[in-house]
């Protein structure tokens, strides 16, 4: 980065800075991993330069022929590895890429049926105050009293309020999707059924998932987490999908350009190709089986802990844990987690009582570390220094008054990082990251 170093050295030394944090941390966020060199270098290239509106061989502006090139083979790759006739990689990431099936399948107050956010839903799933729900009207399920997909509860929604699509796949749900399940109920009210597996593409294409394909229409994802490819998506049809409306690739394409974008990122759709070119090889599968092994892993030592599960365990990358029995807030256990060099976010969790910003839970996701080599046995010390973390916050109460509340964060924020048992743990995760060298 010598040009970057001489140019801007404010930029350069905080892209440094940035590269020192996350070699020192447990990077545990599930909607985050490291991308390998190549993806990298294929997003700093001249591509970058092009400018490309429209689809291969339908471009407004000249000079596209490699362009047409990229993209084309980014798009095959799409469709023999996820297995469906038609994938547009031009998203410019997830929620994008949601509101374009949205726009090309729906009108104005048609109706979306999703999972709540705060059941582990995402915002683009109709979710109040979004555009999901703000241009288009929500019914929105909830799992049931075990946490788990209640579909008998679903069916009796999705039977009583008649939405035009269904979407399944979430950001904070630790167990299998049954997406016969849902492709049933889809086609029982003769409803579109959207997967977005935006969290779980990777183990999907590695077939330690179920694949969404044979029972959904159209399957959305972005390129980064368990894919472990660039900040992107991808939008697809499947054979189901196509035999419903065989216009609707085209409606997704209009959707994508004229209606929602411009010019798509040609960087981006070069590294979208890399990373799928890296997934179809064999060593990309045994990774992700190693990111179940270890999210399960790590569950089973966490259990040890006495720390509250949701699901009871974890049967992808994901784990998502209910704090309210240890008494610490989620907001303050990630403040905590990350003064010890443990990257988590603070989440919701089932029927909870509290605000988004100071939920009562975590979650947390092996895909970023499993990357960096880590196994089973390291899941065992990770457990341990997660309970030494919380057991060092645990007598921190939340106030209910709003003011008490930030002057508590503020406070706490300092007080953190001064705390022995956080400070020992921060200098154990740095010594023993220094082990697993970033790709």
């Amino acid at each position: 980065m010598n040009s970057l170093k001489k140019t801007d050295p404010s930029i350069y030394n905080l892209v440094l800075a940035e590269e020192k944090r996350q070699k020192e941390v447990l990077e545990m966020i599930p909607s985050e991993n490291y991308t390998s060199k190549a993806v990298m270098e294929a997003l700093g290239t001249v591509l970058t330069n092009k400018y490309s509106e429209g689809y291969p061989k339908k471009r407004y502006y000249q000079g596209n022929k490699i362009v047409d090139e990229i993209e084309i083979l980014a798009e095959e790759r799409a469709q023999k590895l996820f297995g469906v006739p038609y994938a547009n990689v031009q998203a410019l990431s997830g929620s994008p890429a949601n509101s374009a099936v949205y726009f090309a399948v729906l009108n104005p107050g048609d109706k979306i049926m999703g999972l709540s956010l705060t059941f582990g839903g995402h915002l683009t799933h109709g979710a109040p105050l979004t555009f999901s729900s703000r241009f288009f009207k929500s019914a929105q399920y909830t799992l049931g009293k075990n946490r788990l997909l209640d579909f008998d509860a679903i069916e009796k929604l999705a039977l009583k309020e008649k939405p035009k699509i269904i979407v399944c796949g979430f950001t904070a749900y630790p167990r299998i999707i049954d997406f016969k399940e849902f492709g049933q109920i889809a086609d029982k009210i003769g409803a579109y059924l959207m997967a977005d597996i935006s969290h779980i593409a990777g183990l999907v294409v590695a077939g330690v998932h179920p694949s969404p394909v044979p029972y959904a229409h159209i399957v959305t994802t972005t390129t980064h987490k368990t894919l472990r490819g660039p900040r992107g998506a991808l939008i697809m049809v499947t054979e189901k999908g196509i035999k419903k409306d065989p216009d609707l690739p085209k409606k997704i394409d209009s959707a994508i350009i004229p209606g929602l974008q411009g010019g798509p990122h040609d960087n981006q759709t070069a590294a979208i190709a890399v990373a799928l070119l890296e997934a179809s090889q064999p060593n990309f599968r045994a990774y992700s089986k190693q990111i179940v092994k270890n999210s399960k892993a790590l569950a089973r030592e966490l259990l040890k802990y006495d720390f509250d599960l949701v699901t009871g365990g974890s049967e992808n990358h994901l784990i998502l844990i209910d704090l309210r029995n240890k008494k610490v807030n989620g907001a303050l256990a990630a403040i905590a987690l990350e003064a010890g060099n443990i990257v988590v976010n603070k989440n919701g969790v089932p029927f909870d009582t509290l605000p988004p910003f100071y939920p009562s839970g975590i979650r947390l996701g092996t895909a970023a570390i499993t990357t960096r080599g880590m196994k089973e046995k390291e899941m065992v010390k990770i457990a341990k220094w997660f309970d030494l973390v919380i057991n060092a916050v645990s007598n921190y109460r939340l106030p209910e008054d709003k003011e008490e509340r930030r002057n508590l964060m503020k406070k706490f924020r300092l007080e953190v990082l001064k705390n022995k048992p956080i400070q020992k743990t921060a200098k154990e995760v740095k010594d023993f990251t220094s082990g697993y060298p970033l790709p």
